[in-house]
């Protein structure tokens, strides 16, 4: 079946970020493919684009979407809290800009049988990375009551996550909870109905909370907040796509406090109308943009976006 991902806020991001020729730009969750061929596009004939993804059936697809750009992408089977040590490796000293879209893809939602989404009866997987060595069918069987409370609580900003771990804790005893479909209907009947939010599924909350759990995904966040002022060359935009207030606090407090970044966007940028239409899952996107200072690293400036990385530390 043909895979159809639209890349959000797609006409946004190439215009705050201006890639251009001869350029070294990283995309930091790569998915399929989209924002990357737009950037290529952009600043042919000879820009560069690297590529991240933990999900090896996303490079994949990728790899396939975006052939006919040859060597002008190099494709990372690795999270992008790992930046630093791939530029290292790489021998790149700075990039031009970096683009980090934090949602995930089609191909994950609809696709790849790992149980990020309630909609269909699969295995509670939520891996990005079968490297990763905790599903969240582990995580309900082995925490504690009041640790999968916590879970829900900060990570999905659940306020029944009380109500939620106990009836969790007291189903598990009965029987393993290792599918969507069982957690889903757990959740729902956990909350009274006067509870349940109008706009979306009961279990919503839950289920973002275990993902960005199982995946560390707001550790791996902070630390990619934290190295992009070591790799971003003068002027370099860095355009963050956001999807839950989790994340945008982040972000938000990351661009303000870091001097090595001017923020240029002083609200987030959110989809219009017609892109909401034409992808509902775009509703919720937040994009943050800033640009890099050019302060000293490591006292010099870098002058070249192929200079040895480890120059600049």
């Amino acid at each position: 079946m043909a895979i159809i991902h639209q890349p959000v806020l797609l006409a946004e991001v190439i215009s705050w970020l201006e890639p251009k020729a001869g350029g070294i730009y990283i995309d930091a969750n790569l998915g399929m493919g989209g924002h990357t061929r737009a950037i290529l596009e952009k600043s042919s004939p000879d820009s560069r684009v690297i590529g991240f993804d933990w999900d090896k059936e996303a490079i994949r697809e990728a790899r396939s979407n975006l052939a006919e750009f040859g060597d002008r992408v190099i494709f990372e089977r690795r999270n992008f809290a790992e930046l630093v040590d791939v530029l290292q490796e790489h021998g790149i000293a700075g990039v031009n800009g970096m683009l980090l879209d934090l949602g995930l893809s089609s191909l994950q939602l609809d696709c790849s049988g790992r149980g990020f989404s309630f909609q269909r009866d699969e295995f509670l997987d939520m891996r990005m990375d079968e490297r990763v060595p905790v599903t969240a069918a582990d995580l309900l069987a082995r925490s504690s009551e009041q640790e999968l409370a916590d879970i829900f609580f900060y990570y999905g900003e659940e306020r029944q996550a009380r109500r939620i771990a106990a009836h969790v804790v007291a189903e598990r005893r009965k029987e393993k909870i290792v599918t969507t479909t069982r957690l889903a209907d757990l959740v729902y009947r956990a909350i009274p109905k006067r509870f349940h939010p109008r706009t979306k599924h009961v279990a919503t909350r839950v289920f973002q909370a275990l993902r960005i759990a199982v995946n560390e995904e707001l550790q791996n966040l902070e630390k990619i907040l934290a190295d992009a002022g070591k790799i971003l060359l003068p002027s370099a935009r860095f355009c963050v796509i956001s999807f839950h207030s989790l994340e945008d606090r982040l972000v938000k407090r990351a661009f303000r406090d870091d001097r090595t970044f001017k923020v240029l966007t002083g609200k987030p940028i959110t989809p219009c109308p017609e892109e909401i239409e034409r992808n509902p899952r775009s509703r919720s996107a937040r994009l943050r943009v800033s640009e890099a200072g050019g302060q000293k690293m490591n006292g010099v400036y870098p002058d070249d976006t192929q200079t040895v990385f480890a120059d600049i530390g």
